[in-house]
């Protein structure tokens, strides 16, 4: 009762509200001319960058002082939680933070001050398990009074005493996304130490000499970004962007690296003795990689902190071998040094992780925040600090990448595209109430199949349970199903594995019913067709990875169905996509048979607009395929002995229609 009372009192509040609104919105010299009302007004952005200065006085190590001052505007409730808080990151052995002024100025003018108590140093949560980097700091500030309409002010200094690369600065700047007004950055050098920039979106002054010193300064101003469209890559790929450096080239700053990275310990006894053990049955130079990475992979704890946080200089490779940790520098350090001790060729190569698929011009770290090894003999790059990729092949965030390499001091690619291939089997019998028994036969090859090893090594059996549910979940189905599997302490090759269960209400008996025309679970062209069509229309490049699928289904009824209707075969091709499906049904049997097979053909991990443009039309038709229904009609289970008679005569013969082929070149 008082809940409905509730409710009839907040209607009543709604519509007088409304109407308030309505009225105060009529201009008074035209009342029947109204204005857009706020709840239909389009949505803003959460905050506004209304104003902020970064300066920074450069010494010749490459120390530095930086004063950052900015105002930003809370614009809505979503804003809020944006702004109150600010975060400043140190590392504390290395560099000091001091808030120099922070208050918010309420919407109704009045000014807030910081208490100290509202300040706050913080361990950064990616270094909780990293005992070696455990310096790794943030500042909080938590500023009071925020709200709709009102202004965050912050004034701070850091004080970097030590430079991350002695001799040398660098600074990477990438938009923060949000509307950006009077935004200016300074860097003041002596005159000797020049500074290189790349600057996309930004506007560069012309530098000023006086009394020894050098002045550099950029402006960017910008009042919308477009949305980030579902599967686009890193904005700073393609869109605004600011990198300086003191680094005239690539080639200097792979140097620089290649000399921090020097390690007496490389041919220490216990390296050579542990890298010829693990190889000694291995005939050629590619197995001797491949067992070593295996083991590094396997053996050596990956911590989280890049290279572009925190030191850039590996550990020694003994005391990664004693530890059995370390981050993506001391990967590359020890499993170099093992490949050393066998004589297999190897060196560094610095690369972006991430969705960040070019470089800009002058090298710094911001962008740069990965390492992996390239095997020049062998022609391969390894990342062992993937611990699910297989020897050959590289996780997704290292593929189509710029990499440079430290020995050689060049500009290189990892390679533009793999291929996953996926072979699945469906069988699925229908009982006479509409449940289902079945049997599902997957098997993966390439670049995923170690990931699925991977996964189902770490499982538990509860997660193993929860995995098996979400399968069936993804295509509305429920139930129960065991899994078995070919063997998870395999390496490499391809993984298969088995999933039997039972369905409940697969179809529904005593009308006309339909039953989709499931080829695969989880994965496979349902999976892909949902990404590809995540987005109507594209203008922003985005991920797309070449697979190569083959689905076949097959679903057997009971005496008391038959079929009504099945769909039309369907095919697609053009210059990304071939794509076939078939349909057929036995009416001696009473079984349907679905086949669907198709490729891709992109030419690297990034897609264009214009590639979407084409292939668009190829994947609306594998989207609506990959939908389909067969209709059936059936008798209730209990019925279904007296219409036997009537069932028993074989039913009309249904083949799938001529092929539908949609095509483009």
């Amino acid at each position: 009762m008082r809940l409905f009372t509730i409710f009839r009192i907040a209607m009543a509040c709604c519509a007088f509200c409304t109407g308030a609104a309505r009225a105060a919105d009529q201009p008074a010299d035209n009342p029947g001319l109204t204005t857009p009302n706020a709840a239909t007004a389009a949505p803003i952005e959460p905050y506004t960058n209304e104003r902020e200065t970064q300066t920074f006085t450069v010494n010749a190590d490459g120390s530095y002082t930086k004063i950052d001052e900015m105002t930003l505007r809370v614009n809505n409730e979503a804003g809020v939680a944006r702004v109150a808080q600010y975060y400043i990151w140190f590392n504390r052995n290395m560099a000091s933070v001091d808030i120099l002024e922070a208050y918010t100025t309420s919407a109704d003018g009045k000014r807030h001050d910081v208490r100290p108590e509202q300040i706050r140093d913080v361990q950064e949560a990616r270094s909780f398990d990293a005992p070696m980097f455990q310096d790794i700091l943030e500042k909080v500030i938590v500023f009071p009074a925020v709200e709709p309409g009102a202004r965050v002010h912050l004034k701070y200094r850091k004080t970097q005493m030590q430079p991350i690369v002695p001799g040398h600065f660098s600074d990477f700047t990438p938009p923060d996304l949000a509307p950006t007004h009077h935004f200016r950055l300074v860097y003041d050098l002596p005159a000797g130490k020049p500074l290189y920039a790349d600057a996309r979106g930004f506007i560069a002054l012309p530098p000023s000499t006086k009394n020894g010193r050098t002045r550099y300064e950029f402006r960017y101003d910008k009042a919308h970004f477009a949305r980030l469209e579902y599967g686009s890559i890193a904005y700073v790929s393609y869109g605004d962007r600011l990198m300086v450096s003191t680094f005239p080239d690539y080639a200097a700053f792979a140097a620089k690296y290649r000399e921090s990275a020097v390690d007496a310990s490389v041919n220490d006894p216990a390296i050579v003795g542990l890298a010829r053990s693990l190889t000694a049955g291995d005939p050629t130079p590619r197995a001797k990689a491949g067992t070593l990475y295996d083991w590094v992979r396997k053996n050596v704890r990956y911590v989280a902190v890049n290279i572009g946080r925190g030191a850039v200089v590996p550990h020694r490779a003994t005391d990664i071998l004693t530890l059995r940790y370390g981050d993506c520098k001391d990967h590359v350090a020890l499993y170099g040094a093992l490949l050393d001790a066998v004589g297999i060729r190897n060196e560094p190569a610095l690369i972006s992780s991430g969705t960040i698929y070019t470089l800009p011009d002058v090298p710094g770290y911001g962008v740069l925040n990965h390492v992996i090894t390239w095997l020049p003999e062998l022609q391969l790059y390894a990342d062992s600090t993937a611990p699910n990729v297989e020897f050959g092949y590289l996780p997704s965030t290292d593929m189509n990448r710029p990499v440079v390499l430290v020995n050689d001091g060049v500009l290189s690619r990892t390679p533009s595209t793999a291929t996953m291939s996926r072979t699945t089997d469906l069988s699925i019998n229908v009982a006479r109430d509409g449940s289902a028994t079945f049997v599902y036969r997957l098997e993966s090859a390439g670049w995923a199949a170690e990931q699925g090893r991977a996964l189902l090594r770490m499982q538990t059996p509860a997660q193993r349970e929860e995995s098996l549910q979400a399968e069936l979940r993804f295509v509305n189905l429920s139930g129960t199903a065991t899994l078995s599997t070919s063997n998870l302490n395999a390496t490499d090759g391809p993984l298969s594995l088995t999933m039997k269960g039972k369905l409940e209400d697969f179809v529904v008996p005593g009308t006309a019913a339909s039953i989709p025309a499931l080829t695969s679970f989880v994965g496979g062209f349902q999976s892909d067709a949902r990404y590809w069509l995540g987005e109507r229309q594209r203008t922003q490049p985005f991920v797309c990875r070449n697979v190569e699928l083959h689905e076949r289904t097959q679903i057997a009824l009971p005496a008391n169905f038959r079929v009504l209707d099945v769909p039309e075969a369907m095919a697609a091709r053009n210059l990304f996509i071939d794509y076939r499906s078939t349909y057929s049904y036995d009416a001696s049997t009473n079984v349907i048979t679905v086949t669907r097979d198709g490729t891709t053909r992109f030419a690297s991990e990034v897609c264009s607009p214009e590639d979407f443009t084409q292939m668009r039309a190829g994947i609306e038709t594998i989207g609506r395929d990959v939908r389909a229904q067969v209709i059936v009609r059936s008798t209730l289970a209990d019925a279904a002995r007296g219409a036997s008679a009537t069932l028993s005569a074989p039913p009309r013969v249904i083949a799938g229609s001529p092929v539908r082929v949609q095509s483009a070149d």
